[in-house]
This record gives structure tokens, sequence and C-alpha cells, in this order.
């Protein structure tokens, strides 16, 4: 099997996964569901493993992010397009909550899955073949790590949270979202920087990033066939 042929399938497989994931993705259920409504006062250290998790599992941020890394070769730009998500995804984590913010969560989560289709659009030089100006890198960024925070807030309603020490357990869970953020992206910007050494490169990124536009819309249509259905996934 030639190193092109390898190349296609290996794509193909991280696409086959991401249809599988739905069960998994932007939530929290389970034991920790159980868990997170249980809690009746400041709980620091489960909040920053519940936040880390949240983001090493949700391949819906994952996704995004992946898309924001993929043509960033220096740390500096990285550090950049992730702080200004990082503070987005906090804000309406904590106004969502702290306020009850009325949202539906299959809507929210459906624009998520927009904004993964939206990154790759970009990257694929989508508005440019169009003959459009493309948006501000930096402000897509922000307005999309809002709408991330926002898809975690509304699940978050659905508990009966304490109010006993609930915003130190949020604040928790925010640095235990960076925590486990910049673990996972340490890892695929490693990762993305070792493929772009390679030929192979070139010739596989316009196929990854079409596979990464077919993720969001799939993220995108799952959760707008829950919203239409009155289901939660």
């Amino acid at each position: 099997m030639n190193a092109a042929l390898r190349g296609r399938n290996g794509l193909w497989g991280i696409a086959l996964l991401l249809a599988s994931a739905g069960a998994w993705g932007h939530t929290i259920a389970g034991s920790n569901a159980v868990f997170v409504q249980g809690i009746d006062g400041p709980a620091i250290a489960a909040f920053l493993y519940l936040g880390a998790k949240h983001m090493v599992t949700g391949y819906d941020h994952l996704l995004f992010l992946c898309g924001v890394l993929f043509y960033l070769a220096r740390p500096l730009q990285v550090l950049h397009y992730v702080s200004l998500f990082a503070l987005g995804h906090s804000l309406t984590l904590l106004a969502g909550v702290l306020l009850n913010l009325p949202v539906n969560a299959a809507l929210i989560d459906a624009v998520i899955g927009f904004s993964v289709i939206y990154k790759a659009f970009e990257n694929l030089g989508g508005f440019r073949s169009l003959g459009l100006h493309t948006p501000a890198p930096h402000t897509a960024v922000f307005v999309f790590g809002l709408i991330h925070g926002l898809g975690l807030a509304s699940r978050l309603q659905a508990f009966e949270l304490s109010a006993n020490g609930l915003l130190a357990n949020l604040l928790a869970f925010n640095v235990g979202v960076e925590i486990g953020q910049m673990l996972a992206l340490t890892g695929i910007f490693l990762l993305l920087s070792l493929w772009r050494r390679r030929d192979s490169f070139r010739r596989q990124s316009r196929g990854a990033n079409v596979l990464l536009l077919g993720a969001g819309f799939l993220l995108m249509f799952w959760q707008l066939a829950a919203w239409l259905l009155g289901n939660d996934v």
C-alpha cells in the first residue's frame, strides 16, 4: 500500500470515528451528571477534573480548534487564537449558568457544528473562491468561543445545581477546561507540525479539511434533527 493510499485510509478512518461519536460529545451525562447534581458546596478538585475531561473528550471543541490550528506554524499564534476562544468560552459558560440564560441546547450545538463548517470552509479558501472578503479570523474565533461556552451552559442549566459554592465550582471547571484544552492542543499542534514537514501535507491538507467540513455538517444536522424531533442528544 503506497503512502498516499495509507493517508486517504487514515483520513476516512477519522471520518468514521467522528460519525460514531455522537453519543459522547458536548454534554455531561451518566455518573458525571449524577455527581454534578449531588454537589452542595465547593468541590474544586472534582470540577477541575470534569472541566479537563470535558475538553479532552469534547470532539466538537477539538474539531473546531483543529481547524483553527491547521495552518498556524508559530506557538505564539496558537496561544493567541486559543486564548481568544478560551475567553469567549469562559464568559458564556459563567453567564449562561449564573444568569440562567434561556437557550436551546440542540440549537446551540447545531451552531457549534456550523463553527466547524465555517473554519473548514475558510481553510479551503471558500471565501476567496466566492470573491468575498474573509472575515477577521480573530473575531470569528472569539465569537465561536462564546457559542461553544453557551453550549455547555445550556447542558448545565438542565441540572438542579446547588447555589452553595456554584461560582467557585464553575471557575474551577473553567480552569480544568483550560488544562484539558492545552493538553489536547499540544498534541494536535505537534502532530500537525510533524505532518507539515512531510511532502504529503500539501497533497492531503485539502482532503483533511473536506473531511472536517463533512464532520461539521454531520454535527450540525444531528443537532437540528434533535431539535426538530424534540430530543436531546
